[in-house]
């Protein structure tokens, strides 16, 4: 039996500025672009130099499940895929996807709240 790595700590650090930047998105690619970046910031501080992460490598899908998608660079590096196996990452990835999620729906509900925004 392999031993799992936690993750959670760096979470902890990101997550209240995350949530602040989900709440005060104006519209739903905003929501998206937060995730991306919040996903961005997360990683680099897991690998410290070890890895580079760029914009492209994450993805907000609210249509599907999972909600997020990583990209083929990410998921073909050894680097990477060795730590994502044998950790907690993809629950936390998936937390954060969710969390966005959330906020998505609601500004995607509510349109008028984007518009006022905007007129002002």
């Amino acid at each position: 039996m392999t031993q799992q790595q936690s993750f959670t700590k760096y979470e902890n650090k990101i997550l209240p500025s995350f949530r602040q930047k989900i709440n005060k998105a104006e519209s739903t690619e905003d929501v998206k672009k937060f995730f991306v970046y919040t996903a961005i910031e997360f990683f680099e501080n897991i690998f410290e130099g070890q890895m580079y992460f760029e914009y492209e490598d994450f993805v907000l899908i609210p249509e599907i499940s999972p909600n997020y998608r990583l990209s083929e660079r990410l998921l073909s590096s050894k680097n990477f895929i060795s730590v994502w196996d044998d950790s907690d990452l993809p629950r936390v990835i998936h937390r954060l996807a969710e969390s966005a999620l959330h906020r998505y729906r609601h500004l995607k509900k509510h349109p008028e709240k984007t518009d006022s925004k905007i007129r002002m």
